[in-house]
């Protein structure tokens, strides 16, 4: 089984549009979102499911006020002033508070409950291209980075349980944990890209991050003909890292076209950039099918 993680070094680049249309072209593959603080990927593939189930990422303090004296003990020793005062009751507030578990362990009364706290849901599903695990994080919720292991750990389980060559993991935007989590230990990266400086930028944060764990990475210039200048001066960048660039895709409207649709682009037409993404795609795969040609390029890095 391989892993083939689509990832970028900001936001809008095109990466979803990219993993959207592999999964229509790859036969018997795995999807896993792992974009979860904005995943958008169920707006195309429209997933059907079948498991729901409840993330902790932490844990939460809760007072109980039937029990608490108002001695004011857990507002002391609280460094995050999270212990909150309304009309002589204590209570905590879910944002501030960090999940220490200090206030419960010393409150005299112990009336401070200390358990989970539920940061967001994930869920496997059906989709047209086969199973997908995917997740949604709450708002202003934390522990992303242990979201995506998950994620792209059920993923992993769906292939092996159903007899799956391939998952593919579209990852978050940037370099932060997420990001880490989603391409740490994959067979092969692909980072899309486009040609603008702030494109030039992130991509080279991404290229170090790749290196910094070893993960073989490629790249794609997406929207590569709108600034044809800034594309020849990535794909330098990218010679001189040693980072094979192995696809450009040309603007098209019918990108945006597909999108509203909800299809992949290759499922909407077969002509202009959704030819290109085919060739991407072949280039890939080969990549992907031929161990000599991945380890050629961890052993380039």
């Amino acid at each position: 089984m391989k892993e083939l993680v689509v990832i970028s070094g900001k936001g809008g680049t095109g990466k979803t549009s990219v993993v959207a249309s592999f999964a229509a072209l790859a036969p018997s593959t795995v999807l896993a979102d792992c974009d979860v603080d904005a995943a958008d990927l169920h707006l195309i593939l429209k997933p059907d499911i079948f498991s729901r189930n409840e993330f902790s990422g932490g844990s939460m303090a809760q007072i109980l006020p039937e029990g608490c004296n108002g001695c004011g003990t857990c507002r002391k020793l609280c460094r995050f002033d999270a212990i909150k005062v309304n009309k002589g009751a204590y209570r905590i507030d879910p944002i501030a508070c960090e999940g220490c578990g200090v206030c419960s362990h010393f409150c005299p009364e112990k009336t401070i409950e200390f358990g989970p706290a539920i940061n967001g849901q994930w869920f496997l599903s059906e989709t047209r291209h086969g199973p997908m695990a995917h997740a949604k994080l709450g708002i202003a919720q934390e522990n992303s980075g242990k979201l995506v292991t998950l994620v792209r750990a059920q993923a992993k389980k769906l292939a092996q349980e159903r007899g799956h060559e391939l998952v593919i993991i579209d990852g978050s935007p940037g370099i932060g944990c997420p990001v880490i989590a989603s391409l740490t230990g994959a067979d092969l990266v692909l980072a899309v890209t486009e040609p603008s400086m702030s494109g030039r930028h992130d991509l080279q944060r991404v290229t170090d991050l790749a290196k910094h764990f070893g993960t073989p990475m490629i790249v794609c210039i997406n929207k590569w003909d709108i600034n044809e200048d800034m594309t020849r001066l990535i794909e330098q960048d990218a010679n001189q890292q040693g980072v094979p660039v192995v696809g450009r895709i040309r603007y098209d409207r019918a990108v945006t076209e597909a999108q509203i649709c909800g299809q992949a682009l290759v499922e909407y037409t077969s002509s202009g950039a959704a030819k290109d993404m085919r060739l991407l795609w072949e280039t890939i795969a080969g990549l992907l099918g031929d161990s000599k040609s991945a380890a050629d390029l961890h052993t380039n890095r």
